[in-house]
């Protein structure tokens, strides 16, 4: 949540990023309400427990025929504490219930507008030219035996799939480069659990507005997660970090489950947009004044990976109507889709500040060691099934085998191309290719 000191001292500010994300601006006046209702109830339940406190005393000392009146406004005092603790928390849970619903505050160089006007940053790689017809990624797939979605429908129902075979040697050679090239960077690996109490959902922004996209597991009170990075902000919730030597970074991996909400029609075909599949997703918490560099550190290795992945893309800025509760800013990386012929997200990364942190209670000490809000970032490295289909159609040939890049080609044996009817090779370590 924003800092409520920011909305007291600057509700204009507060207001203004309402509108360029076209939310509701009335949010900030309710919340500033609710704010003066709250002291005005903790500085009535503050003086009626010193009152009580000056009550009890004075029935010590009181005489004989003193002490039933004494006693008699005693235990008037304690039955009005009583329902002015009551009336505290009750204004605790009205001032909670508004400020959750008020997302991050928007960056000042976050561009104007909504879906459609992301402002494109750069763009990297050259459009491949074919001299044959393309074929998306599902039948290419299929050719391969890498997906089976026809068999994932008749299991688990639309939108899921199986990869199989060279299918399922991709995902795991993603992986396995995402995390080395992670660790490499200094960053921490972590299999994340995939469900999750609803403290974390809550605490990293995805429920509220977002709660139509989750999966709950109602009988257990738990959600299934979107990204792990729920589960690595989740991770040091009430803790203080010591982040004296810079952030500290986690590459997580888990599957990810996302109901599509308001999806219908869109890229129902493939491996795309679906329910379920897994992702490496790097998480760091960091000084609230190093975010910013942070947030570019983030974003330089997702170029790098797609780069190694020999991926034409471009990186967008997001516009402030399209960002999540929440982000202050927010990267997108399109990778070049052949057969849609158009660049579709593959990665993005966030910069949260300290909106997540502070809905978790999670701190850092600063130089003074005075405990402070910390903040968060994330950036997706890989998201698997959409990084296999992308690879599929940019890297296809004619005769119906694809292309593997070099630095995948240790985790898939070594073969160059992956070919119809292929037999597999075991995956061989980087060190000893």
């Amino acid at each position: 949540m924003i800092d409520l000191r920011l909305v007291r001292e600057n509700p204009d500010l507060v207001r203004a990023s309402q509108r360029r994300r076209g939310a509701d601006e009335s949010l900030v006046d309710a919340l500033l309400a609710a704010d003066v209702a709250r002291r005005e109830v903790v500085k009535r339940a503050d003086d009626l427990r010193g009152e009580q406190k000056s009550a009890s005393q004075a029935v010590k000392k009181a005489s004989p025929d003193e002490r039933p009146a004494v006693l008699d406004r005693a235990r008037a005092l304690a039955a009005e504490v009583k329902e002015a603790e009551e009336a505290q928390r009750a204004a605790d849970a009205t001032l909670r219930e508004v400020h959750v619903r008020i997302p991050n505050v928007v960056a000042d160089e976050v561009p104007p507008g909504g879906e459609d006007d992301a402002v494109t940053l750069r763009t990297v790689g050259e459009v491949p030219a074919y001299d044959f017809a393309v074929r998306d990624h599902i039948e290419i797939g299929e050719r391969l035996g890498a997906i089976d979605m026809e068999r994932g429908a008749k299991v688990s129902g639309s939108r899921f799939y199986f990869l199989t075979g060279p299918g399922a040697l991709l995902e795991f050679a993603l992986a396995q480069l995402a995390i080395s090239r992670a660790v490499a960077a200094g960053f921490t690996p972590v299999i994340a659990p995939a469900l999750v109490k609803p403290s974390a959902m809550e605490g990293t922004g995805f429920l509220g507005e977002h709660d139509e996209e989750v999966y709950r597991i109602e009988r257990d009170d738990l959600y299934l997660v979107g990204t792990s990075e729920v589960a690595l902000a989740g991770m040091h919730q009430n803790e203080v970090l010591d982040l004296s030597g810079g952030p500290r970074r986690y590459a997580g991996w888990s599957s990810c489950f996302r109901r599509e909400a308001g999806s219908y029609g869109k890229d129902t075909r493939g491996i795309i947009r679906v329910h379920w599949f897994d992702k490496v997703e790097m998480f760091s918490f960091a000084r609230p004044e190093d975010t910013a560099a942070e947030h570019l550190r983030l974003l330089a290795w997702e170029e790098e990976f797609l780069q190694a992945l020999e991926l034409p893309y471009r990186v967008v800025d997001i516009a402030a109507g399209d960002l999540g509760t929440s982000a202050t800013r927010k990267y997108d990386i399109e990778a070049w889709f052949p057969t849609q012929g158009t660049y579709r997200e593959l990665t993005s990364t966030s910069d949260c500040t300290t909106f997540q942190a502070r809905r978790l209670n999670i701190r850092y000490r600063d130089d003074d060691g005075k405990a402070r809000t910390a903040a968060t970032l994330n950036g997706t490295l890989c998201a698997i099934a959409r990084t296999i289909a992308c690879l599929l159609e940019v890297h296809q040939r004619a005769d119906g085998s694809v292309h593997v890049p070099v630095a995948l080609r240790p985790w898939l044996g070594g073969v160059e191309a992956l070919t119809p009817g292929m037999t597999l090779a075991a995956p061989v370590p980087p060190a000893t290719a």
